[in-house]
Formats: structure tokens, sequence, C-alpha cells
């Protein structure tokens, strides 16, 4: 797989990363055996950089990553997150904790529970309001300078915190939302990131399966599904936003593609700065979704995309309104 720079302080992955979270918490019964199975498929396709974070299943996602990447440890470019506070009820986060002292504290846990030595790009999950970014990200870079980490990120941070971060050490990648249906990042904190040289790692980019065509009612959620809580996912949203499928679907028929595909295959297409990293546990859904980096979309077709996919398409809010808060990415004031 062709390979891009995320920031510009050397560090190389791959176009497309895995995401690795709904491999334990999030989207129904875990399977541990075929997670791994589709961690090493892969790792054999050329997928380098593994997405998780010590909130994931409360840790149970960085051991399944671990023992997934044991012997393959050198094709690998390691992600991890820190800062938020699980939600006891489940769900989505409502608390984040990045205080300095507790920032050595993750790390080790994540170390210990991943079974390295070292993290490849250790993000901060959620920017914590109470905390100044210089204290949090002053923390991050002494691991840096113990060899723990390799890279520093921050997660859904805003611009004026990536600016203050970035003065303190080298932001190597910002990871947020973003898809044909969450396109807030644009106008806001993509600007600044390509100012900074940080690259910029999309979650969801698939819009939690939305986009893919094949969530067409909600009713068939398990009742651990964290879809049954989001906004975008209830009642009079839901309907609205069916209507956006057929658009996608339309247009990769003319493609010769999948939903899945195309909507990825924009994603890419936005800059070579930009790595996505959908989530799944499946090898079919896997294979699928790696195949969308040889599509090359003409200007038309991405004009096409971002014409049926204006900002702010979606009906609903990406989280409930106690994990919205956490969101600096989409906050136009910052």
């Amino acid at each position: 797989m062709k390979q891009r720079a995320l920031g510009s302080g050397g560090l190389t992955v791959s176009a497309i990363g895995l995401g690795c979270m709904g491999m334990s918490q999030s989207y129904g019964a875990p399977d541990e055996e075929e997670s791994i199975r589709t961690i090493h498929r892969a790792i054999d396709l050329g997928v380098t950089l593994i997405d998780t974070a010590d909130a994931y299943g409360k840790g149970a996602n960085e051991q399944l990553v671990g023992r997934a990447i044991r012997d393959r440890r050198h094709d690998v470019v390691l992600a991890s997150k820190f800062g938020i506070v699980p939600n006891p009820a489940g769900g989505t986060a409502i608390d984040v904790d990045a205080r300095p002292e507790r920032v050595r504290s993750c790390c080790d846990a994540s170390l210990s529970r991943l079974g390295v030595d070292t993290i490849d790009l250790y993000y901060l999950h959620r920017v914590d309001p109470n905390v100044p970014i210089e204290d949090t990200v002053g923390a991050m870079a002494d691991l840096v300078r113990e060899g723990k980490v390799r890279y520093l990120g921050l997660s859904e941070a805003g611009p004026r915190s990536l600016r203050r971060a970035h003065a303190i050490h080298p932001i190597a990648a910002l990871q947020s939302e973003y898809s044909l249906w969450t396109r807030e990042p644009e106008p806001i904190v993509l600007p600044v990131c390509r100012e900074l040289g940080i690259g910029f790692v999309p979650f969801s980019p698939l819009g939690r399966g939305f986009l893919t065509g094949a969530v067409k009612e909600t009713d068939t959620f398990a009742d651990n599904d964290v879809r049954r809580r989001l906004p975008r996912f209830q009642a009079e949203n839901f309907q609205r936003n069916l209507s956006l499928v057929g658009r996608i679907e339309a247009l990769a028929r003319t493609n010769g593609c999948s939903a899945s595909q195309l909507a990825l295959a924009w994603v890419l297409a936005k800059g070579r700065d930009i790595v996505p990293i959908p989530g799944t546990k499946r090898v079919r859904y896997l294979e699928e979704n790696v195949a969308a980096a040889n599509l090359t979309l003409t200007a038309e077709d991405i004009a096409a995309l971002d014409e049926a996919f204006p900002i702010g398409v979606a009906a609903g809010t990406r989280y409930p309104a106690d994990s919205m808060r956490l969101l600096e990415a989409e906050a136009s004031s910052q």
C-alpha cells in the first residue's frame, strides 16, 4: 500500500490505517479470534497504522492489539491514546483527566497491556478543559525523551490548543471524526494542521457504518451498540439521514465501487496529509476498505460528492450533549 507522511517529523504510515475500538466495545459482542485475524490480514495487506486507546474496553483493546502484533511489531506503527475517563455506565465518554502526573502512569499501563517498549504515536484523547495544554503536552514530551513514545498527537483538539501544544513539542497528528457527513474540520482545523505541518487522522470515515449503505434501520443494533444513543441514529434524525445513503450509492454505482469505498476514496482525495482509520472487526470489511486506496477520483467525482454532502448536511449531533462538550475540533470559536 502507498505510504503517507503524518506530520513533518518523519513519521510515515500506510495511506489507510485500522481503527480497533469496535473489536472490544460499542458495536455488539467482541469476537477476539476474528479481530486478531483482521489485524493480521491488515498487516498482510500493507496496513501499518494500528490504532487503539486505553479507554477502549477499559484496557481490553490494548491487550488484544498487543497479542495480535506480538510477532509482527516491526511491521506496525502503533498508536494509542490516554485522557478519557471511561463512562461507568458505558457508552460515550463524558469526562477527561489529563493532569501531568497522570500522563506517565497512563503510558506505563498502556505499554504493559500492549506488551511493547515504545508506543509510536501517543495521543491525548481529549483536551482537558481544567488543565493547561502546555502542562499535559510537556509531560508527554518527557515520554518522548525517555524513549517510551516516538511521536505525539492530539484528538478532537481545536486550533488554539493545536497551536499551544505544538509550541511545546511538535505534534505529528490530529485525530478527529471526518467523513462525508462530518465535514466540520475542513474550515476550522485542517488549515491550522497544514500551517503547522500536522497530519490529520480521520476516525469514523464511514460514518459509523452509515455511509456503507448497510444501515437501513436501527432495531437490529445490539443492546450495547453505541449508535442507539447517538442523535444521528435516532427517530426523525435517522429517517432524514437515510436520504443521504441514496446519494452515495448512486455515485458509487457510477464509479463501479461500493459506497464505503467511495466514501474512503473521497477522504483520501482531500489531501495527502490525511490518513483515515476505518474501524472493523471483520476481515471481509477490512479487505473492502483497503481496496479503496486504489481508487482514483476525478475532480468531477469529488465535486459531485462535495455537492451531495455539504457541511452540516447530517441531521443530529455526533454525540449526546455530555460528550459533545469535550469536542474542541468543532468549536468555531477556538
